[in-house]
């Protein structure tokens, strides 16, 4: 299966750096630096996609299947 790739808005505000993932809705972070706002979104963005994944296999009963969906 692909990883998909998501994209990220990042700018630097004052002394910290605040960035979104474009494609998923609330999922934004901040760093004391380029690099640190950077692992904070990806740890931001697996966490979501987690929880996510979890709401919607509750969400789907006992049985369900999963199929990749790729756009």
């Amino acid at each position: 299966m692909l990883t998909p790739n998501y994209n990220a808005v990042i700018r630097q505000d004052g002394e910290w750096w605040i960035g979104w993932i474009e494609e998923v809705p609330g999922v934004n972070s901040q760093g004391a630096t380029r690099d640190e706002l950077i692992d904070n979104l990806r740890e931001a963005l697996s966490e979501a996609i987690e929880m996510n994944r979890e709401d919607a296999r509750k969400a789907a009963g006992a049985a369900y299947e999963e199929v990749a969906i790729q756009p």
